[in-house]
């Protein structure tokens, strides 16, 4: 057992990379974790070398965790792309690990949270979605493209808190 988890058949997630500290990518300072593959080919994506769905790299939670534990200093964990809908599960294990090391979560995502939720049979992005502190949603818009708002590239992005069984969401910010 590692990091409170067994490791029998250790759950793996394809990454690109990632950032050991980030203040750019949420509030604090945080964690960021680029997965690997995208379907969308958003034009101008910040992290077009995400998007080949065989690239990168294959990690355990497990590897990721002694990243994550060896910083005292973290306030929460991002998952950005690529698409982190496309490693749900995966990542809806992770975010329960972090989350009782008591992390935040941020999770940027192409799909419009009206998406995810249309998509009631998949239990994977429900279970990530009520992981998530803070959703970042919406595809990157080259035509809204702006800096003038925290932690979004396009002014059609939404930072949202997810309320999954409550119904409804209300923005944290919007422009």
């Amino acid at each position: 057992m590692i990091h409170g988890r067994p490791t029998e058949n250790p759950t793996k997630i394809r990454v690109s990379g990632f950032a050991k500290e980030s203040v750019v990518d949420g509030p604090g300072i945080r964690f960021v974790i680029f997965v690997q593959g995208c379907q969308r080919g958003c034009p101008e994506c910040h992290n077009p070398q995400t998007h080949d769905l065989q690239g990168g790299m294959e990690v355990t939670i497990d590897e990721i965790l002694a990243m994550i534990d060896s910083n005292p200093l973290l306030d929460g964990v991002t998952f950005s792309g690529g698409e982190p809908f496309l490693q749900a599960k995966a990542l809806a294990e992770l975010a329960a690990y972090c989350r009782n090391r008591n992390l935040s979560i941020v999770v940027y995502t192409g799909f419009y949270y009206e998406e995810i939720l249309a998509d009631s049979d998949n239990q994977d992005w429900r279970e990530l979605l009520k992981l998530t502190d803070i959703l970042i949603d919406g595809p990157f818009e080259r035509e809204k493209r702006t800096t003038a708002i925290a932690f979004r590239g396009s002014s059609n992005q939404r930072l949202l808190h997810p309320q999954v069984d409550g119904g409804g969401y209300p923005a944290l910010e919007s422009d």
